[in-house]
């Protein structure tokens, strides 16, 4: 266990957001190696698997209950020395873990046919998106069992062994990824089958390897069977933390799903363009989201300890610094967004579309940052509530407006990136308002000064 209520708040989200973001990186690194080597196949491939992977949404709104819930109660737990909670908080994580990744599983093969179906452009994507979900929906399932039990480590301040067991699964699937889709050694390609296969045995390692050392090594939270089974007061606390935050990326899943609907009627090329770009977006986003992620425990251990002073603190530090990382970000993209994009394809019409999402899309980068840096102190908190009102009102800003526009004569993609800009400023507004309006009821009233920063900001 660390102690997040004592020392330098600056120096303690960069020392915990260094080893989330490495294994955030080698964790976004599944899903580059399975495009870079899909990619040799062809524009379809492509498409599919990248219209597929948005079922990851799905997996990661209904991980994200598990995570937030279990970062939340364990940190606040650890911030009032209750140590016996913050036990029984991490088993009755794990006991939900077993039961949503079940049911995931099933209700993925059950609907994987209908979502493809709707989503690809064509035959042969819908065709090459089934085939990879079959193969990698068991990995995804499994996922469920690291995030409980990352998730009681983070809250207790603890973030190194995650990383490392993300980093070997990486390792493990960037080995297996060239044999299993491209053939190599065995001369028998699996295409997008292997992709999905490639990704599900390194994540079957990548449990048995916490579970080892939970079972050796793990003393603060550890699994005791007297407290496995469902007590309902419990998940009920897990989830009442937690389901506002997996609402927030289902919603995520939403915008992706209508933007990939809307897109399909421009061909396999502008899906295949969308999804790279998207990919490389999503992993310029890594280092701002660790600053968050690091940002929701320490706040969380000083919102359970009484100092609030350091609550708010953590959000100026992570705030200033996740938006300046996004700035750098922003700007590279603007420079070179085609070199960006080349990496995992030839085609010069894919390579065009994803080039101008990147250049399009950079400039909320910035106001990004602002809405992950919200969305974890909400998360220390102990009330996702208001940072599912944000992500909701994108569904008003965004989602209805693209599909009246789709419909107009002369609708052309960078319409949709425009439209995405213009939405995620206005939500980083409002989830600093939400922000400020939760400080003043949850830490002015317990004696805190009103945070400066945050009414400069949203005046």
């Amino acid at each position: 266990m660390q102690d997040l209520t004592q020392g330098h708040v600056s120096r303690q989200v960069l020392t915990m957001a260094a080893p989330i973001a490495i294994g955030m990186v080698f964790q976004t690194l599944y899903f580059l190696i399975d495009l870079y080597f899909v990619g040799r196949i062809g524009d379809d491939a492509i498409a599919g698997v990248s219209t597929a992977g948005n079922i990851t949404f799905v997996v990661m709104a209904l991980t994200q209950v598990l995570a937030v819930g279990t970062v939340a109660l364990v940190s606040h737990a650890v911030g009032r020395r209750d140590l016996a909670d913050a036990n029984l908080v991490f088993n009755q994580s794990l006991s939900l873990a077993a039961i949503v990744g079940v049911t995931a599983l099933v209700a993925g093969y059950a609907l994987t046919p209908v979502y493809m179906h709707y989503m690809a452009a064509d035959a042969a994507t819908a065709a090459a998106g089934k085939t990879y979900l079959a193969w990698y929906l068991p990995g995804l399932a499994l996922q469920f069992a690291i995030v409980g039990m990352a998730s009681a480590l983070r809250g207790t301040g603890i973030v190194k062994p995650t990383m490392l067991v993300q980093v070997l699964t990486v390792v493990i699937n960037a080995a297996l990824a060239p044999i299993l889709i491209g053939g190599w050694g065995t001369g028998r390609p699996l295409g997008v089958a292997g992709a999905g296969l490639a990704s599900t045995l390194a994540i079957v390692i990548g449990v048995i390897v916490l579970m080892f050392y939970f079972h050796r090594l793990e003393h603060t939270v550890a699994v005791n069977r007297a407290l496995l089974p469902m007590q309902f007061t419990q998940v009920r606390r897990i989830l009442k933390v937690g389901l506002p935050s997996g609402a927030e990326f289902l919603l995520m899943f939403v915008n992706m799903a209508v933007i990939y609907a809307v897109i399909a009627r421009f061909g396999s090329e502008a899906q295949a363009g969308f999804g790279i770009g998207q990919r490389v977006m999503q992993s310029m986003f890594l280092p701002v989201m660790a600053v968050a992620f690091a940002a929701a425990p320490i706040a969380g251990q000083n919102f359970g300890a009484g100092n609030h002073d350091r609550v708010r603190a953590t959000f100026k530090f992570a705030a200033l610094f996740g938006g300046s990382l996004m700035l750098v970000m922003s700007i590279a993209c603007h420079i070179a967004p085609a070199k960006l994009i080349a990496g995992f394809t030839s085609e010069a019409s894919v390579i065009g579309i994803g080039a101008e999402f990147l250049k399009f899309i950079s400039w909320n980068f910035v106001a990004s940052a602002l809405i992950f840096t919200c969305s974890g102190m909400f998360q220390a908190l102990g009330n996702t509530v208001p940072a599912l009102l944000s992500g909701a009102s994108r569904l008003l800003t965004f989602v209805l407006p693209l599909l009246l526009i789709s419909r107009l004569p002369g609708f052309e993609l960078h319409h949709v990136w425009w439209l995405s800009v213009g939405t995620t400023t206005l939500q980083a507004l409002f989830s600093l308002w939400l922000l400020r309006r939760e400080f003043r009821l949850r830490l002015h009233a317990a004696g805190a000064q009103p945070d400066v920063m945050l009414s400069t900001v949203t005046k």
